[in-house]
């Protein structure tokens, strides 16, 4: 199904800026050559220009690629600007991200599991 993002295992961002003139067989070339990054896996890779208002999405849906590309009418994105590497997120981080904020909220409450410990046994 065209833009199916609901099963999407692992979603990456590539901090930085992006040509956005690339198309998809450019952004191809980064997922692959740059990131060492497999584009046929169920990942969501994304992308965004310099100005920060415009960003582009490539996913593999089993019968081909598919290239999203958004262009925000008002406002910016808050996306990370150091280096250029490719960064994991969360759902959370990239709804965050979507809605123009930091994906790295300092103050948002983090996920946490307490850690067992080997010696748990009930006296």
């Amino acid at each position: 199904m065209l833009g199916e993002l609901s099963q999407v295992e692992k979603i990456y961002i590539r901090c930085g800026y992006t040509d956005m003139r690339k198309q998809l067989n450019g952004l191809l070339d980064i997922i692959q050559y740059n990131f060492k990054l497999d584009p046929y896996s169920n990942s969501l890779f994304l992308f965004c220009g310099k100005r920060a208002d415009r960003i582009k999405a490539v996913h593999y849906e089993g019968d081909g690629f598919c290239l999203l590309y958004k262009r925000y009418e008002n406002g910016r994105l808050q996306w990370p600007r150091t280096g250029e590497e490719a960064k994991q997120i969360s759902d959370q981080q990239l709804r965050w991200l979507l809605e123009g904020l930091n994906p790295e909220q300092p103050k948002a409450v983090q996920k946490w599991l307490p850690h067992k410990s080997e010696n748990t046994e009930n006296p």
